[in-house]
């Protein structure tokens, strides 16, 4: 990746990091695991970067330590890194929450994605916010049409293709499932609502968990604009779960620098 975009003082990145990923078969952060010789953290914070986010907030957990370690080295081709600690897993709207505090006094737009998707590119996140603004969203979902759906969230739309929202796999109906158009979890929220809204998910029954994918449908509730626009590639909605996948990710991305297309 080279840095090609020009730094944005209204747009922050949030990067999810604070998984174990048990079925990795390691007791290591899942984002320190490395795909074409770095972490993979390190490719999502740099594609923040090259983007334009003026400063990136990774939520740490297990092994903090470790993910830390990572941006120490490399600090500066990640840009403006901060922490803040999920002391418990409690899903993702929980994830994101603790970095309401950091950004209580910030009024821009803010990125929210995996820290376990190298794959996503610079150009891909650029897109997504320009769309975002040139719609005045209060929330924009990056959304991609699969062949194999299963283990995503499914996107939800009415009759006339707009967005509803978003069902995750496990959760959907049979009916549900038959659906290709998934949420890869890349988004861009306008700071001011998104945080406003988190207090107000709900506790999922099923899981435990609180889900930041319930709150586009919390805001559209609410009369604000959501969009969900098909906008990635199939290989930037790929995420690691296993070692299996970790492999595959690396050879993709190893291909992908060895070519003309760069990220």
């Amino acid at each position: 990746m080279s840095a090609s975009f020009t730094m944005d003082s209204s747009l922050v990145a949030i990067i999810l990091a604070a998984g174990q990923g048990k079925r990795m078969g390691s007791d290591l952060p899942k984002v320190a695991h490395e795909v074409a010789g770095a972490p993979m953290v390190s490719w999502v914070a740099r594609a923040c970067r090259e983007a334009g986010c003026v400063r990136s907030i990774v939520v740490v957990g297990h092994r903090q330590e470790v993910v830390r370690r990572i941006f120490d080295e490399a600090e500066a081709s990640m840009g403006e890194i901060e922490f803040v600690v999920q002391e418990d897993q409690r899903g993702t709207g929980h994830a994101v929450g603790c970095a309401a505090a950091s950004l209580s006094e910030f009024a821009g737009d803010v990125i929210v994605l995996a820290g376990d998707g190298p794959l996503v590119r610079p150009k891909a996140l650029v897109d997504l916010v320009e769309r975002h603004r040139r719609e005045r969203a209060s929330a924009t979902l990056a959304t991609v049409v699969v062949d194999d759906p299963a283990g995503y969230g499914r996107i939800l739309r009415d009759s006339e293709g707009r967005f509803t929202g978003v069902v995750e796999d496990k959760n959907a109906t049979p009916q549900e499932r038959k659906i290709h158009e998934v949420n890869p979890s890349v988004y861009c929220f306008r700071a001011v609502d998104l945080f406003a809204t988190l207090d107000r998910v709900p506790r999922n029954e099923a899981s435990g968990e609180y889900y930041l994918t319930d709150v586009p449908a919390l805001l559209k509730a609410q009369s604000k604009r959501i969009d969900a626009v098909n906008s990635l590639r199939p290989d930037e909605a790929l995420s690691v779960n296993t070692l299996d996948q970790l492999k595959q990710v690396d050879q993709m991305l190893r291909s992908r620098l060895a070519t003309a297309e760069g990220c």
